[in-house]
């Protein structure tokens, strides 16, 4: 079967990151590990056109990049050393070599972001050039940062390995936290190129299949599938932003929703409540109301007091209010909000706007609506509290 440039490109991705881990392992050598595989793309970007498909592509990329790493080692001070360690390793099984690289790039000494780019260039097999793009910069750039985090990691000595169980808590929520980050990250970038949310959630998935007792690990995957799951409904054709309460629900992804059900049901068959499992339960909440008046408030509002109680954030303390808000009106809600340190978070303003519009105070909803438009960024967020801030002073 041919191949063209984009099914390569497609397995690639879906490859890479098994085939770096792999190397990583023979070799201990991540710059190594990563330029053979890039050299394996580019052997199969020639032959895989003519040739066809070889019967399994990803262990035909990392066999070819063995050997170019075998290669290149051979002709390094290090060789010997190198080619011993690569033979020790190729006669054992290791089957968490991508967990290894995973926890790797996301190593507590490592700044989040340069956790989140590590981890899109090595594991996800994302090119400088696409992980540029997710974080608006340019290619040059992006290549001095990853180079910087890599000497990092050599300089640090920092160990490819998964963590022991008495380690392993404490360097999982950072592990989850930088998947999260890349999620979120694409989720304010609609339409853009690459989708951070699909790599987000293929890696929510290789985890959950590498850890499947972690419960945390369900939750996160849970939470990005049941916030995907909305993601169609949440601008409108023109691109405008449409809120959770005005969005179309048919067009809400069912499948999406009820695999994010099941992973929160067995969460909750764990009883081992963390961060990302309230989350995902809150988002379950909003799934099950076929429309906006449904939603069952009392339920989202006992869920943010437990959420409160693992992870006391300001942002968590915010959403709570909201919360408050719904089940005891707007007076209530804006009592809690009035409680927060939070002038400067755009989300906090819009939250009071709502909340100061439904008590009739209009001048003082088109104030916040304002101040929450120039504290946001250039969105589709950005236009809708503008927008929203002129319909207040329209109607006063």
């Amino acid at each position: 079967m041919a191949a063209d440039r984009d099914t390569i490109g497609r397995i690639f991705r879906a490859e890479a990151g098994r085939s770096v881990a792999a190397l990583m392992t023979m070799f201990g050598d991540l710059d190594l590990a990563e330029d053979a595989v890039q050299d394996a793309f580019a052997i199969a970007v020639r032959r895989w056109p003519d040739d066809g498909l070889p019967p399994n592509p990803g262990a035909w990329i990392t066999t070819t990049a063995r050997h170019r790493a075998i290669d290149k080692v051979r002709r390094d001070a290090r060789g010997n050393e190198l080619l011993r360690r690569a033979a020790v390793e190729t006669s054992e099984t290791v089957p968490d070599d991508r967990l290894r690289l995973l926890f790797t790039c996301c190593h507590p000494s490592l700044a989040p972001q340069s956790q989140v780019e590590l981890t899109l260039r090595l594991l996800c097999g994302l090119s400088t050039a696409e992980v540029a793009r997710a974080f608006l910069t340019t290619e040059a750039t992006m290549a001095k940062r990853l180079v910087r985090t890599k000497h990092k990691i050599k300089a640090a000595n920092i160990p490819y390995r998964t963590p022991g169980d008495t380690e392993l808590p404490g360097r999982l929520h950072a592990v989850l936290t930088a998947v999260y980050l890349t999620y979120t990250t694409g989720y304010g970038q609609p339409g853009s190129s690459p989708d951070l949310t699909e790599e987000a959630i293929r890696l929510g998935r290789t985890l959950r299949l590498l850890m499947p007792d972690e419960a945390e690990v369900a939750g996160l995957l849970a939470l990005m599938l049941l916030t995907q799951a909305r993601r169609r409904s949440r601008t409108d054709p023109a691109g405008e932003l449409v809120l959770l309460r005005d969005q179309d629900r048919r067009l809400w992804d069912r499948e999406l929703i009820q695999e994010g059900h099941r992973l929160v049901l067995w969460c909750l068959r764990r009883d081992q409540p963390g961060r990302f499992q309230v989350e995902a339960a809150i988002a379950a909440v909003h799934a099950d109301a076929a429309v906006f008046d449904d939603t069952d408030w009392t339920q989202i509002l006992a869920l943010y007091n437990q959420l409160i109680a693992v992870a006391p954030t300001p942002v968590v303390a915010l959403n709570r209010a909201v919360a408050v808000g719904e089940v005891h009106g707007a007076a209530r809600g804006l009592h809690e909000l009035d409680q927060l340190n939070l002038a400067g978070y755009y989300p906090f303003h819009a939250a009071r706007a709502e909340f100061l519009a439904r008590q009739g105070r209009t001048d003082d909803a088109a104030e916040a609506f304002r101040t929450a438009a120039s504290l946001a960024p250039d969105s589709p967020e950005r236009d809708y509290l503008t927008r929203r801030g002129a319909q207040i002073t329209e109607v006063r």
